[in-house]
């Protein structure tokens, strides 16, 4: 499918007892004849926003890319998955078919793991940082994404300023995360992608369509929302009601923005099944090459 141009595009359908969760990848998402983009991975360990952490990151490059023009940008937390050759978003190979086609600008995409903590004691598990650094509300992730790990990830690689060429994006509290670095600092970043966002409260984050409501001027963002009918409703919220008043909220404040609401539950199949029209959606007024 296709997303309209109009500010928003709600899709409703009925909701079943369990969910339907049988998105299917297309085309887009398979691997075609077109040219291919390098995927680097590399170790960083030096982030004194998150003292302890290490983690894993990946950085594709566009075979497009000559270095000579600023790419375009796009991060990604849990990083790992989303670049997963196996996924439900396959961002490597996406990127490869929509940029091939000028669906997309050229772009480099980097994906961040979220950060491991060693464990103290021999024989001990080492402590994932996820939830503190995604769920979190505040500029801590953000200051961690551009001052620290973007400089070392983005080494010799001409990369627009432009924040209108600058996306984000997320799964669950990855989504959350990702909305969260944008709100701090629409310098950097004013594209948002967010799939089955927490905005619950797991640490606060149910406070952000009041936020957007009552904040003025409305940031310079554009957003693409999804979820599920059938998503998570646990003791930190209900995640269909709350993506409901972000999208609610969004539109009030007359944000530049999406909603794309199915039946599907708290996984990537869905957002999955359709992100390479949602990259469409995303970039749609840039520049054609």
């Amino acid at each position: 499918m296709r997303f309209p141009t109009p500010l928003l595009a709600l899709v409703l359908t009925a909701l079943p007892l369990h969910s339907a969760d049988d998105y299917k990848l297309g085309p887009d998402s398979q691997v075609q004849s077109v040219p291919k983009g390098e995927v680097r991975q590399a170790r960083f360990e030096a982030s004194t926003i998150f003292p302890g952490t290490t983690r894993d990151y990946f950085v594709y490059v566009p075979k497009q890319y000559d270095g000579n023009k600023p790419a375009c940008l796009m991060v990604f937390f849990d990083g790992g998955g989303i670049f997963g050759a196996n996924g439900a978003f396959r961002v490597p190979v996406v990127l490869d078919n929509l940029i091939a086609r000028k669906d997309m600008p050229v772009t480099i995409a980097v994906g961040i793991n979220p950060g491991t903590v060693a464990p103290s004691e021999p024989g001990a598990k080492a402590r994932s940082n996820r939830s503190f650094e995604y769920d979190s509300l505040g500029d801590a992730n953000a200051r961690f994404v551009i001052d620290e790990l973007l400089p070392v990830a983005l080494k010799g690689l001409n990369v627009t300023t432009d924040p209108a060429g600058r996306a984000i994006g997320g799964n669950s509290s990855g989504a959350i995360a990702a909305f969260t670095v944008a709100w701090e600092r629409p310098d950097a970043f004013r594209k948002v992608v967010s799939h089955i966002g927490s905005y619950t409260n797991i640490r606060g984050g149910y406070v952000y369509p009041g936020l957007i409501r009552k904040t003025k001027p409305a940031k310079p963002l554009r957003v693409f929302l999804q979820d599920g009918s059938n998503d998570l409703d646990n003791l930190h919220g209900n995640w269909p009601l709350a993506n409901q008043d972000m999208a609610a909220a969004l539109k009030f404040a007359g944000y530049d923005y999406t909603f794309v609401f199915g039946d599907g539950g708290h996984s990537g199949k869905h957002g999955g099944a359709i992100f390479p029209d949602t990259l469409r959606w995303l970039w749609r007024d840039w520049p054609k090459e």
